[in-house]
């Protein structure tokens, strides 16, 4: 191998592994933010929802948008420009004091597919969650993600959450068993 072939190759590669972290760093990224949003939330320091809603918004870009799309959800999120609209959006779900109210509600990400383009990315996942109510009720939700990131200052951040409904489903009452009222996963 030449030195022109040589140095082909080790660009080449460069590339690649630049890639390869950029997916793994975004895949990270977008675990973080579904782990945040479970309940109860297993983040330490989130003893309250405010401190989880600015852990959140540690994860967006400055002009972030957070929109719900599609017939269904169109009417339930709408969209949220900028980190003081997706918190205010958050401050909606978690600021209500619902009844019955949520006691656990868990993250599933599937049929992940990431494309990097050198400092912008979009990633596709299908998300399904259950929601489990102090009252015994419960239900099943899915919904497609078609998420954008961007690199900012050398860090991979959120620069836009889609969501659009795939299917809510009611569970039979009382369908789980041995739920936590609180996480210790993370717990020193």
């Amino acid at each position: 191998m030449n030195h022109d072939d040589l140095t082909a190759a080790v660009a080449a590669l460069t590339r690649e592994v630049q890639v390869l972290r950029a997916e793994a760093e975004i895949r990270r990224l977008q675990a973080r933010y579904m782990f945040l949003c479970d309940t109860p939330c297993p983040e330490p320091g989130c003893a309250d929802d405010a401190a989880r809603i600015e852990k959140i918004l540690e994860l967006y870009t400055e002009d972030a948008v957070w929109e719900g799309v599609g017939a269904y959800y169109d009417n339930q999120f709408g969209r949220s420009v900028g980190k003081d609209a997706i918190r205010r959006h958050f401050q909606g779900f978690w600021g209500q004091k619902r009844d019955p109210a949520l006691i656990l509600n868990v993250h599933y990400l599937t049929s992940e597919q990431i494309h990097v383009r050198g400092d912008e990315a979009d990633g596709q996942w299908v998300h399904m969650q259950p929601w489990i109510f102090s009252d015994g009720s419960s239900l099943i939700r899915s919904s497609r993600l078609n998420n954008l990131f961007r690199r900012v200052d050398g860090v991979w951040k959120v620069s836009r959450t889609r969501t659009e409904n795939v299917f809510v489903a009611p569970m039979p009452p009382n369908w789980a068993e041995s739920l936590p009222s609180a996480s210790v996963l993370m717990a020193a």
